[in-house]
């Protein structure tokens, strides 16, 4: 690696803790993300502007192909652009539910119980919609081609569900294919490829989650070290 002082500074926001404490954070992450939970019973309880604009601004922090950050997070909080969303989500959902998915899709998903219905995306005070930028660069403006797009976004949308985690802000990710629709309803550019979107709130107090979806392997199965 090429560095010079024209190009590369000190790294002088590493922290470092004593390792009894460090162990103490990655359990106390690991418990905080293990009590995560698709929810799909929100409350319509307000939740603050600046709560969200944190939460984003985590996310913006992600690593990404040649530091482009090629992504877009339109926040929807106007009760009508949310049923906009919301109908025509609705809509894909229906049509994916009658015939595009497959029967072995379809027995995946019944444990979860999930159909085209979608009545939370009206009901929860937010609708992050991420979108997924061809073209960009280290400067707002830019145009030029944006490299390793869809891991750059999957780790920004990564922290963002982290980061609601952690700000005590239930979550549910959202994927109704095709979902062109988004950008014209959040007005962006066809450069922009919707990735997904993030409903954010309060859980209702009468909120249930599929018992399927509280098994989660264990570390002997999603890892090995060698």
């Amino acid at each position: 690696m090429k560095t010079s002082p024209e190009t590369h500074e000190p790294l002088t926001s590493w922290r470092e803790y004593p390792i009894g404490e460090m162990q103490a954070r990655a359990r106390d992450f690991h418990e905080d993300m293990a009590r995560r939970r698709s929810v799909r019973s929100f409350s319509d309880r307000p939740v603050d502007r600046a709560l969200i604009e944190a939460c984003v601004a985590a996310a913006g922090t992600a690593p990404s192909g040649a530091n482009h950050q090629p992504w877009f997070f339109s926040c929807i909080g106007s009760a009508e652009k949310k049923a906009q969303v919301r109908k025509a989500a609705e809509a894909e959902e229906a049509s994916f539910y009658a015939g595009r998915a497959s029967e072995e899709w379809l027995d995946a998903l019944a444990p979860i119980g999930t159909d085209a219905d979608k009545p939370y995306m009206e009901i929860a005070p937010w609708l992050i919609a991420i979108f997924a930028q061809r073209r960009g660069g280290v400067d707002a403006g830019d145009d030029r081609k944006n490299y390793y797009i869809h891991e750059s976004v999957g780790i920004a949308t990564g922290l963002l569900i982290a980061a609601c985690q952690r700000a005590g802000l239930a979550t549910l990710v959202h994927t109704p294919n095709p979902m062109s629709f988004l950008n014209t309803l959040c007005d962006r550019p066809k450069t922009e490829k919707p990735f997904l979107v993030l409903v954010a709130g309060y859980p209702a107090e009468d909120a249930m989650v599929p018992k399927h979806a509280l098994k989660k392997k264990p570390l002997g199965d999603i890892a090995e070290f060698l």
